[in-house]
């Protein structure tokens, strides 16, 4: 899973990477410990071939159009690449309402997979240090109280592979700039075209490119956010990384 990222880059350098037009309404501080149910970038497309891009603001965890109430938002963070065509918290959104999340990185906590203790945070991000571009889905949801419309987001989540499969079993979905106009369409699929959508998130090489380094506990309480948090760390015997 994918339950807590960093994300550094400030609006601009985001629409840079992304090609997205224009700024978005409002501006997010820096945050190397975004925990669920805040409120995080992601990036859409108001056109059918995807191209021309938006930078949003949502509050991650999804809450489906149909929810009585936002309060499963926390359990909603990740949707499973497996059953997401098919769930119903998220294949509406998977059919019309593609998005990406960019991060700088994101953490992920050792299982019993590796040699090294249970929990230790590690720290996975792109080699070349540019933003990760998680696979996502939003959705829209109407208070049935207050009217008030709010915008949720859900991280795409995959069977980890490579390195990373040594930490923890799950790893999101990273989308490589060429798939980017496909998944960001606004195509409302059909049956025919959402096993092609679950193709393109099937990629050779899902762990491409990336750095896996072990970092402070620190990042374990959700009232930390500064940039020490992605800071290797040293492990001891006989917790040697891999």
């Amino acid at each position: 899973m994918c339950g807590r990222y960093a994300l550094s880059a400030d609006a601009q350098d985001i629409a840079l990477q992304f090609d997205v037009k224009g700024k978005p309404d409002a501006f997010l501080p820096a945050d190397w410990n975004i925990s669920p149910t805040k409120n995080i970038y992601f990036v859409n497309a108001s056109d059918q071939d995807g191209k021309a891009r938006q930078l949003e603001i949502a509050s991650w965890g999804l809450v489906p159009s149909w929810s009585k109430d936002a309060s499963r938002a926390s359990n909603t963070i990740n949707a499973r690449v497996e059953s997401v065509a098919e769930k119903p918290s998220f294949r509406s959104a998977f059919k019309a309402r593609r998005c990406l999340v960019p991060a700088d990185g994101y953490y992920e906590w050792a299982t019993e997979l590796g040699n090294f203790k249970l929990k230790q945070p590690f720290y996975i991000s792109n080699e070349d240090n540019s933003l990760l571009s998680m696979a996502g889905l939003y959705e829209d949801w109407a208070n049935p109280q207050t009217g008030e419309v709010l915008t949720t987001v859900s991280i795409i989540t995959r069977e980890s592979v490579g390195e990373i499969a040594k930490v923890h079993h799950r790893m999101p979905v990273l989308l490589p700039k060429d798939r980017w106009a496909t998944w960001l369409s606004n195509d409302a699929l059909n049956k025919e075209q959402v096993n092609e959508y679950l193709e393109l998130l099937d990629l050779p090489e899902p762990a491409a490119g990336l750095a896996i380094r072990p970092v402070s506990t620190a990042v374990n309480n959700a009232r930390n956010h500064g940039p020490e948090l992605v800071q290797q760390i040293e492990l001891g015997q006989p917790d040697t990384l891999f």
